[in-house]
């Protein structure tokens, strides 16, 4: 594929997901039924895609239209590159443009749309970040970096380094987490590298790693991964010595690749159903890495940025409280809970917290971690429970 035929495909594409389909969804449709693009062909396109949906607002103001081909025209022009050398209509490029579209001149942008803030969330945003928002809603328009996790129970920082290195992946030390490696070179070679393989790292974000690191343990403690998901977490808890960690999902099929990851990172996890909780309880602590709007991730997942509304912010907050006080029932007499959301909002995260300790007098509040995007990885927020 040529660079116009790249921005094509993105464009029709983009019209998908501007509609509401899912963006990873679309592509890997998209891929499927174009089999003749190649690997670097679907790695750019995906680019192209992503980087976009990071930018919607802003680059549809700078294109003219809130569409695929108003929102790429748009992304071409914050490059400095004139649009119409790569819309020329020739072969598989995009139209040329229109009198119109190249007569077109943006005005100057407000906060919001320069920020690429969704306008309904932004006072949400605005009274959690405070000086912040601006930062940090400016690092939600670029790429988040690749992250792994190195398995201290398999190699050492060090030693992970030089593996990755004899397959030309470069990576450096993260400082959120000892054992957070940043890939700066060959990102796209993990998975099939030896390293990953054999189960020396895992691919996680640093900042959910440094969430992991706050967590107290000791070995002998019987730790249940309540929203395990595809198991990072509960890897990455496995990971710091504990002999046995238990884990579940209400969607099982979420956790349908964890008992490989788990054999290749050489620790133990034992899945359980809803039904096999309570006989396996009590737990002396649970992790609740709970659904949530995602905002500290939408580096990552851009388009649920623009997915997400009053509605299901409504919805999430009421399974995030239905969790909590469904896992009471599962801690034991000192039992411990970390709740966990990668989520920038205080609905989610303080309030969430507040409304429970109110609920529960029994249990107290012990510790708190909130990260940002501003210390250089996803945000999260970490709330460490105790029953009293």
């Amino acid at each position: 594929m040529t660079p116009a035929a790249r921005i094509a495909a993105a464009a029709d594409l983009l019209d998908e997901v501007i509609q509401g389909a899912p963006a990873e969804k679309t592509l890997t449709n998209w891929a499927r039924s174009n089999r003749y693009a190649g690997s670097k062909d679907r790695a750019a396109v995906r680019d192209h895609v992503y980087d976009a949906l990071r930018c919607l607002h802003s680059f549809a103001h700078l294109g003219g239209a809130m569409t695929g081909r108003g929102v790429m025209i748009g992304a071409l022009r914050a490059k400095g590159i004139a649009p119409e050398e790569l819309f020329t209509g020739e072969g598989y490029a995009p139209a040329a443009l229109s009198d119109a579209e190249h007569a077109f001149k943006a005005a100057d942008p407000d906060e919001l749309i320069e920020l690429d803030c969704p306008p309904w969330l932004a006072p949400q945003l605005r009274a959690a970040l405070g000086v912040q928002f601006a930062p940090v809603m400016r690092a939600m328009r670029r790429r988040a970096q690749i992250f792994l996790r190195v398995n201290t129970q398999k190699a050492t920082l060090e030693q992970a380094v030089e593996v990755l290195a004899g397959e030309e992946i470069e990576t450096c030390q993260h400082s959120l987490s000892p054992t957070a490696l940043e890939v700066t070179q060959n990102p796209r070679r993990v998975r099939n590298s030896k390293a990953y393989k054999d189960g020396l790292v895992e691919l996680q974000d640093a900042g959910s790693q440094a969430i992991v690191d706050k967590i107290d343990l000791q070995n002998d403690l019987r730790v249940l991964d309540y929203c395990a998901g595809g198991g990072g977490k509960a890897l990455a808890l496995a990971g710091r010595g504990l002999k046995k960690i238990f884990a579940h999902d209400k969607n099982a099929d979420r956790m349908r690749d964890l008992p490989e990851r788990a054999k290749r990172a050489g620790v133990d996890v034992e899945i359980l159903q809803a039904e096999a909780l309570k006989d396996a309880a009590p737990f002396d602590l649970i992790v609740a890495d709970v659904p949530c709007s995602g905002s500290g991730t939408w580096r990552r997942a851009p388009d649920e940025k623009w997915r997400l509304n009053a509605e299901k912010l409504d919805e999430l907050c009421a399974i995030q409280a239905g969790i909590l006080d469904k896992i009471t029932d599962l801690a034991g007499r000192n039992g411990a809970i970390a709740y966990i959301t990668c989520s920038l909002l205080e609905r989610e995260n303080d309030a969430q917290i507040d409304a429970f300790l109110n609920r529960h007098p029994g249990w107290a509040l012990k510790a708190k971690t909130i990260l940002t995007p501003l210390d250089g990885a996803d945000g999260f927020f970490l709330a460490l429970l105790k029953r009293e």
